[in-house]
């Protein structure tokens, strides 16, 4: 194992430049026809794509907003018409919706106890929107794939049952089918790369993510409430894409899962975690400025757990290649972090977007190819019983040389900021990272596993 030891460094900075890069017609337009390009590919005559509040990342593609505090639909078809069906509040969002689309009123989508005026059926609804009885081939697409490798679940719907129903009865001859694949597979999904433009845009989520969990491990001190260093947490009135996480001791006393009064006390173990469109940040360790005051029987710790663990974040930094497949990363941290051992469960890995979770190519035997353009997290979680967890998950880029000369170009600043970090990954933590890895923020492998301790992290020997 590569030696890592923990040393006094200098905290990363906070580097969020309180600026949103919008996307930007070309590649609003770009996201259409790429839809278009599968559904001709997969000979898909039409997608209805779902919507609510936390499972609005395939609509958003498209129209670049959800609907907040109702259901909604877009239905799509092969030759680029669209239409957006909207309950009573979101009516007016289609004059800004990013995809020209005719707007139709479907009053059951509204909160409880709303005016039902212009009151249809659905189904009547979705023929008004073109879905008709024609033998076509109609996809609907929620926010899950179930699984690429078995085609009867693809009959698995993750939208709401009367609207899979309604598109039943309006086209009872058609062939149905769940194809948020086209979305989201992270081979194949018009997600899983993105351009100069859309790396500018989520990197404004991720270091954000980044700065206020940076910002939060400074509050941590003793007889601190979880409330009071939770409220590092967000930022800017933006909304969070998780559910935030400021936990110290124990969690989930009485079922409460947000932040509580609770106090910090020394030596408990502790949680922090907050995301947005882009990217998420989470740092697991203990409230300690050192190992002697660890509680009594987890003294090593940083062996045990924490710096095997951080080893394994090194490994995944440095030799992670664009071409190669997700099975040999997933290998990598095997080797280095044997599940066995350490006992993690789910992708080494992920893809990101909207949501913080995309889908993953990271699988063992995978075959599926890390490519440019894809936006990753770190997500490696360890369980070791009778420890606290380690954690130092964020976010990258993989960039090719001529993704790097557009964003150089079109986003100096941003690309100002990513330069600056790659140099503080080697210079400061001693990590060998390549150029095609770019960090979305500034804490990218800043791990003070002593919550305490603010500037005592791993860097590899």
């Amino acid at each position: 194992m590569t030696k890592i030891k923990l040393k006094k460094v200098m905290p990363p900075k906070r580097d969020n430049e309180a600026k949103i890069y919008q996307l930007t017609d070309e590649t609003m337009l770009g996201r259409k026809e790429k839809v278009l390009a599968q559904m001709r590919a997969e000979k898909l005559d039409s997608l209805i794509i779902y919507c609510d509040l936390e499972h609005g990342g395939n609509f958003a593609y498209l129209t670049g907003f959800v609907t907040r505090f109702e259901e909604s639909l877009l239905i799509l078809h092969q030759d680029g018409t669209a239409f957006f069906v909207a309950g009573n509040e979101n009516l007016k969002l289609n004059q800004h919706n990013r995809i020209s689309a005719t707007l139709l009123h479907y009053p059951q989508f509204s909160l409880p106890d709303q005016p039902m005026a212009g009151e249809k059926t659905l189904t009547t609804v979705l023929q008004e929107a073109k879905i008709s009885d024609s033998k076509a081939s109609i996809g609907i697409v929620g926010w899950k794939m179930f699984t690429t490798t078995n085609e009867n679940n693809r009959q698995i719907f993750d939208v709401p049952h009367f609207i899979v129903t309604a598109v039943k009865k309006a086209a009872p001859n058609s062939k149905i089918e769940n194809r948020s694949d086209l979305f989201i597979d992270p081979q194949k999904g018009v997600r899983a790369i993105n351009n100069a433009n859309e790396i500018a845009y989520y990197e404004f989520g991720s270091s954000l993510a980044s700065d206020c969990v940076l910002n939060a491990l400074d509050a941590v001190a003793i007889d601190k409430t979880e409330m009071e260093i939770g409220t590092h947490l967000t930022r800017y009135g933006q909304t969070p894409n998780v559910m935030p996480i400021a936990a110290t001791g124990e969690r989930f006393s009485h079922a409460f899962i947000s932040p509580t009064d609770k106090k910090v006390q020394l030596g408990d173990k502790m949680s922090l975690t907050t995301g947005f469109k882009g990217g998420l940040a989470s740092r697991s360790g203990y409230a300690v400025h050192n190992a002697n005051q660890l509680p009594q029987d987890q003294t090593d710790y940083l062996e045990k757990v924490a710096k095997p663990y951080f080893n394994a974040v090194t490994t995944w930094l440095e030799k992670i290649e664009i071409g190669m497949t997700g099975g040999q990363l997933y290998q990598m941290i095997e080797a280095v972090l044997p599940k066995e051992t350490y006992h993690w469960h789910l992708n080494p890995g992920h893809l990101t977007a909207d949501e913080e979770w995309l889908s993953s190519p990271v699988k063992e035997n995978s075959p599926h190819p890390l490519t440019s353009g894809m936006l990753l997290q770190i997500d490696i979680i360890p369980s070791v019983s009778g420890y606290a967890g380690a954690s130092c998950e964020n976010g990258i880029a993989l960039a090719d040389s001529k993704l790097r000369q557009e964003l150089a170009a079109n986003y100096p600043t941003v690309w100002q900021r990513i330069k600056a970090r790659q140099e503080y990954i080697r210079q400061e933590l001693n990590i060998a990272l390549p150029d095609h890895v770019l960090p979305l923020s500034s804490g990218v492998a800043f791990y003070t596993p002593f919550f305490l301790a603010k500037d005592l992290a791993f860097v590899k020997e």
